[in-house]
């Protein structure tokens, strides 16, 4: 089995140590992702200095660029959100906004440089718009180069209103944990095809 790598940036608003139900999540699917040969590693990216813009460098005091090295050196790229207000929060949004960047950026074969890179979308709330985000998450990954796997989402959507969080949970639920094990399947899946099966320069 050819080992693959996988980064999560995890995307909750709470900086480390905090406890956070995003990266509870993340975590999640990168042992998921371990049965099957990936690697992973993890970003909580609140806790670096990622300043708004959209290139790959936007000058003294960005951590951006140290963060997209990773998301180079990996196969797969797990984004972590949970929701706010029906929407990926703030931290998600600046993430993707960064990637805008990779548009122009490409390879040495003239590819855009996420072309031969998975992504995919984990979520967690406690109030509607799990599908929402994901779209729109996936739309934006998909935009800049990543490919999706069938199912290529995950998420746990609490009641609403309430107080239990994800990270509060004493066992996964299981349509969840199936659900998360399909996305670490389908995602390991498609990123050995395009690591063995480039997408061919235009």
């Amino acid at each position: 089995m050819t080992e693959l790598s996988a980064v999560a940036l995890i995307c909750s608003l709470s900086p480390s140590p905090a406890p956070s139900s995003s990266d509870r999540m993340a975590h999640h699917v990168l042992d998921q992702l371990a049965l099957h040969g990936v690697t992973g590693s993890t970003v909580r990216v609140v806790d670096y200095n990622v300043l708004p813009g959209v290139q790959t460098d936007m000058g003294a005091g960005d951590d951006w660029p140290a963060i997209r090295a990773q998301i180079l050196a990996a196969d797969i790229l797990v984004l972590s959100t949970p929701i706010w207000m029906g929407h990926p929060c703030s931290i998600a949004q600046r993430v993707v906004e960064r990637l805008d960047a990779e548009l122009s950026e490409t390879d040495d074969a003239g590819r855009p440089t996420m072309y031969q890179k998975v992504g995919v979308v984990a979520v967690v709330g406690n109030e509607d718009g799990a599908h929402k985000t994901i779209a729109d998450m996936l739309q934006a990954l998909n935009d800049v180069g990543f490919s999706i796997p069938a199912q290529g989402g995950t998420y746990w959507v609490g009641e609403a209103m309430q107080t239990v969080d994800y990270q509060d949970l004493d066992a996964v639920p299981e349509k969840v944990a199936a659900t998360t094990a399909g996305v670490a399947r389908n995602a390991a899946h498609l990123a050995r095809l395009l690591r063995d099966h480039p997408y061919p320069a235009g």
